[in-house]
């Protein structure tokens, strides 16, 4: 079951004790959510199960177990002796499962007076550096290996250039529950939408963001959002394949987002916006110079009439009312 449901597992959990990035909370939580998808499992992975998830139980914190219990507590296939660790009590031969105690809430923060509507979002981003130099960035960035996008994040740290506005904290909350559905069941379409429309980009550049081979693009856009590093580890090993099954490209975004500061997300959040804006003009300046250039030539090319037309010379006539001519 550790191939079938993560196959970097152990070299994660090496790695996580020698490099200091813990992604034990993570990797209980995707095994977990990865078993009960079945409802039927064979003895092996049952036990394999069994033995990885009472390895990290004890090694989460308190948030991640209780969400762990509260999705095996309903789950009818959990084994015991995972009930017996979370603190359930074991099911009898016709008993059901007793559901967990429910997870308190956190305390309501109180909400802003006012919250900036997209349209003054979107005024706020146009405004934010000029389309020249949005676009610059915006390129040089996605040319970039790694360790070049590495120090242009480090560097966009300390520009003097403005950075967007960050996206309200109920619309980032609702954003990334979509986001990590859309990441688990794969949904590439609605992930992408999402996105873009949470982040005020349009399709292209959200697209340009989902399909980055490297992954710092969507760490980017997911420090943008503020998005808790667990979750972000989530859709890495969901919706990222190519680099949830490498050990050393887990490490390295994981380090990566953890470092990323949000001024430096949200200085390249304004370069992708304004990049729209360099391209929409470069897009339309040619076309519009062309028309200038054909009008200023029709124009030339017309011979003025001798005689404007309604401005014919006047008839003179005699004090008799006769005709000079």
């Amino acid at each position: 079951m550790t191939k079938s449901l993560f196959p970097g597992f152990d070299g994660l959990m090496s790695l996580s004790r020698r490099e200091g990035v813990d992604v034990r909370p993570t990797l209980l939580r995707v095994l977990t959510d990865l078993y009960v998808q079945t409802r039927v499992h064979s003895e092996d992975e049952q036990r394999q199960f069994v033995e990885l998830a009472t390895r990290l139980i004890d090694q989460v914190d308190d948030a991640t177990r209780a969400a762990v219990k509260a999705r095996l507590a309903i789950y009818p296939s959990t084994p015991v002796p995972v009930l017996q660790k979370l603190g359930l009590v074991a099911a009898q031969e016709g008993r059901r499962v007793p559901l967990a105690r429910a997870i308190p809430a956190p305390a309501s923060v109180p909400s802003p007076a006012r919250t900036p509507t997209d349209a003054e979002l979107r005024m706020a981003s146009n405004m934010a550096m000029q389309p020249k130099d949005a676009a610059e960035i915006h390129d040089m960035f996605f040319r970039a290996d790694a360790s070049q996008r590495a120090l242009i994040l480090q560097n966009l740290a300390q520009t003097p250039l403005k950075a967007a506005p960050r996206i309200p904290t109920v619309r980032a909350k609702r954003a990334i529950q979509i986001l990590e559905m859309a990441a688990i069941a794969g949904d590439i379409e609605n992930f992408t939408f999402e996105l873009g429309d949470s982040l005020i980009l349009p399709s292209r550049v959200a697209a340009q963001i989902v399909d980055d081979s490297g992954g710092e693009a969507l760490a980017i856009a997911a420090r943008a959002l503020d998005m808790p590093s667990a979750n972000f580890q989530r859709i890495l090993l969901f919706f990222k394949p190519e680099i949830g099954n490498s050990v050393d490209a887990v490490y390295r975004l994981s380090r990566l987002y953890d470092r990323l500061s949000d001024r430096s997300a949200l200085v390249m959040l304004a370069a992708w916006r304004g990049s729209t804006l360099a391209v929409t003009r470069a897009k339309y300046q040619s076309s519009l110079h062309d028309s200038e250039r054909q009008r200023a030539r029709a124009g030339a090319g017309q011979t003025r009439p001798a005689v404007q037309p309604g401005s014919a010379p006047g008839v003179r006539t005699g004090t008799d009312g006769s005709s000079d001519r």
